[in-house]
């Protein structure tokens, strides 16, 4: 199912917020209560609408233009497409759309960003096609 539909069917019932600045209040309350995740993981520019439907955990962000950005703590090139949604559950997003990781010479898309289970100080990203990575949280504090 592509992405716009399923925003469109997660509207009704859902909190949405619209500007930037008001969005990114936003994202940042979840990222850091609802995730546990540090703000500076999406570091995400012009957002120009913020939905998060909490009975079905469901949020998307749509953006103004896409956006690549290298995380330069741990030299990750990372891609965010327009629409980027996913499923907020137990301090991790899943079944998400829009984000992909480049490693080596390919993209790969990303399904699942969260605390890592056995040490809360690290971020595991998981990848469509199986692989993992874990990182620390400090690579993905606020830049400036």
């Amino acid at each position: 199912m592509a992405s716009h539909q399923l925003i469109e069917e997660q509207r009704s019932g859902a909190e949405i917020r619209k500007g930037h600045g008001a969005c990114w209040q936003r994202l940042v309350q979840l990222l850091e209560d609802e995730l546990s995740l540090p703000e500076g993981i999406l570091p995400l520019e012009d957002i120009e609408e913020l939905g998060y439907n909490r009975a079905s955990g469901f949020v998307w962000l749509t953006l103004r233009k896409k956006k690549n950005h290298m995380f330069q703590k741990i030299k990750q090139l990372v891609s965010f497409g327009t629409e980027v949604t996913g499923f907020i559950e137990d301090r991790k997003l899943k079944r998400i759309t829009g984000i992909k990781a480049r490693e080596l010479l390919i993209w790969l898309t990303v399904k699942q960003v969260g605390v890592d289970e056995q040490s809360t100080e690290k971020v595991v990203m998981l990848t469509t096609t199986g692989l993992s990575k874990s990182f620390p949280k400090s690579a993905f504090e606020q830049e400036p």
